[in-house]
């Protein structure tokens, strides 16, 4: 089942600073480039907002993370299109665009740039939250293929907010509180996953030739670190499967559902009129 006319017709696109990236302030005016269904080029690094609709709304949220090998991003499949199955089950999604580490030319670098984007998202999302009604327990981080090392240089990295720095969502957590791996790539998982690490969800095809190991060393990282972990491993389905629109496996276009059992089964997914007060 597709939900993709439910979204919203003009998200709204919010730079992760007001004033450009730091250090990198003079290229925020760069145009990016999109065409079918990539985008590249991001110079200045955003979130667009995805909202569910008032009385559906849980306090849930996700910052969703697209694949595309640190070279492009795969906006619409791997960004959009979960954000609006996301909002369908009352979850309000942010789909990050962060800044290109392997794109050719990129003065970025996965351990600096694209990991200050990630906390910066997590961040400004939480700062936001009185405003898009989320309740600042319930906030995720998702990741599709290189979206899922972006996720893991937040969910692994021991550094922690800075309160003595000027700008007050800097201050802020940037940790999520459970994360959703969807074909991870193999970059960034340790060996020992830390005992703070969240809940995870993660799901993979058996034939990845890519991304299949790293999932299962996380899975048994998260077994041996005895943190809630749910793991689906599918027979076929390769790589890219995106949301399992266009695949004509029944397992792989129907796996969406399991992630809405996994958030409702872990109560994630509570009604926005249970939250207390922040």
């Amino acid at each position: 089942m597709s939900f993709l006319a439910n979204g919203q017709d003009n998200p709204q696109q919010i730079p992760l600073w007001p004033n450009g990236a730091p250090g990198y302030e003079s290229r925020r005016n760069e145009p990016e480039e999109a065409k079918d269904y990539w985008v590249k080029n991001i110079q200045n690094p955003s979130i667009t907002v995805y909202l569910p609709p008032k009385e559906k709304a849980t306090g849930a949220a996700v910052v969703i993370c697209p694949g595309g090998g640190h070279r492009l991003l795969v906006y619409n499949a791997e960004g959009r299109d979960p954000a609006v199955f996301l909002n369908s089950l009352g979850v309000a999604a942010f789909v990050l665009k962060y800044r290109l580490a392997r794109e050719e030319n990129s003065p970025y670098s996965l351990e600096k740039e694209v990991r200050q984007d990630a906390y910066r998202a997590m961040r400004l999302v939480r700062s936001k939250a009185k405003e898009w009604n989320i309740d600042t327990s319930r906030i995720g981080l998702m990741g599709f293929s290189a979206g899922g090392e972006v996720v893991g240089l937040v969910v692994y990295d021991s550094s922690r907010a800075d309160q003595h720095t000027p700008d007050p969502i800097d201050r802020l957590n940037g940790k999520p509180n459970f994360q959703i791996l969807i074909y991870p790539g193999p970059y960034g998982i340790p060996d020992v996953i830390p005992s703070n690490a969240p809940s995870a969800f993660l799901l993979v095809a058996n034939d990845d030739a890519c991304c299949s190991a790293p999932t299962l060393k996380l899975l048994q990282g998260y077994r041996n670190a005895k943190i809630p972990v749910e793991a689906h491993f599918y027979t076929q389905g390769n790589h890219g499967f995106n949301m399992g629109y266009r695949s004509k496996l029944n397992s792989i276009k129907t796996w969406p559902q399991r992630l809405a059992d996994w958030l409702g089964d872990n109560n994630i997914l509570v009604p926005a009129k249970q939250i207390s007060s922040q």
